[in-house]
């Protein structure tokens, strides 16, 4: 089988499909089919999921965030690319293009868009898979930590691209979200 992009995608977007948009029944198939896969493999899960949460951080990304919920902040703008990585590879590849896109997915009344517990989907796979609890281990062979050695870092060496943006910058940096969400 093996990790790569490709079966990362294939694994999000068949449970995202399965789950019907439920984000408990997203997060409980993801544990349940990466179970599957060998610890290495749960490892690049994680390892690839980092890398997608750090090229979905971007300006504009936040911008979208900022019109979509009106307000933004550290965790909820994480947990924000992770809904977004939820979402599956077409809406997160078209998203990162143009996030004014979301406008098309994301209804007037939600209150946040969040997946938090995509962060915990690799370290809870990886304890019942191998038996081993996180606290337990000092080598470094847990998903989060296996990935931080690669330099993989959400919170700390992520650089936030593009321009930054100020708050009268919305209504014309992403006019569909803004029309849609300030009214």
């Amino acid at each position: 089988m093996g990790m790569d992009k490709k079966e990362f995608w294939r694994l999000i977007d068949s449970t995202h499909k399965d789950s019907a948009g439920d984000q408990d029944l997203q997060e409980a198939m993801l544990i349940s089919r990466l179970e599957k896969y060998t610890p290495e493999e749960i490892i690049e899960f994680e390892c690839i999921m980092r890398e997608y949460l750090i090229e979905a951080d971007d300006f504009t990304m936040m911008a979208a965030q900022k019109i979509i919920e009106g307000w933004v902040t550290d965790d909820p703008y994480l947990y924000f690319r992770c809904w977004l990585i939820g979402q599956g590879e077409s809406t997160f590849t078209e998203a990162l293009r143009n996030p004014d896109v979301l406008a098309d997915l994301v209804e007037d009344d939600v209150e946040y868009l969040d997946f938090e517990p995509l962060l915990y989907v690799a370290t809870q796979t990886y304890e019942q898979r191998t038996g081993q609890q996180e606290d337990d281990d000092d080598n470094n062979s847990f998903p989060r930590n296996a990935a931080s050695e690669r330099g993989l870092s959400y919170d700390f060496g992520s650089i936030t691209k593009g321009e930054d943006w100020t708050e009268e910058q919305l209504p014309t940096l992403l006019p569909r979200l803004w029309a849609k969400f300030n009214t």
